[in-house]
């Protein structure tokens, strides 16, 4: 790839909406940026209450410029989360529908995607 194509890649400005069906299934909405720019700290705790912590958090932001800690006294993990409590609600030989993997269907990662999570 010539160097004038890589450079044109860092000008990027097209955007990809999402379809009707996969934003009606979505957790985020429109508003989360206006609530949680409002006031973040707590509006972030609220959203951390949905995940399965180890040690839960007490402190959820502590400030300190140019550093932030975001729940530097919790305990999480991230595997729990992303996988093994969706497997436990029977979620695990659900199709990964996030969108198109690939147009060859016989490509190795499609068939590694098939027994997905949703």
């Amino acid at each position: 790839m010539t160097e004038a194509k890589l450079e044109a890649w860092l000008e990027e400005t097209r955007s990809f909406a999402p379809s009707p069906e996969f934003s009606k299934r979505a957790n985020a909405r429109p508003s989360i940026y206006e609530e949680a720019a409002a006031d973040s700290a707590p509006w972030w705790r609220r959203e951390a209450i949905g995940l399965t912590w180890h040690n839960e958090p007490t402190n959820t932001l502590e400030w300190d410029l140019p550093f932030a800690k975001w729940f530097s006294d919790g305990t999480i993990n991230a595997n729990v989360n992303c996988v093994d409590r969706r497997v436990a609600a029977g979620k695990g030989d659900r199709l990964l529908t996030t969108g198109s993997v690939t147009q060859n269907e016989n490509h190795p990662f499609a068939t590694l995607v098939k027994r997905g999570l949703n």
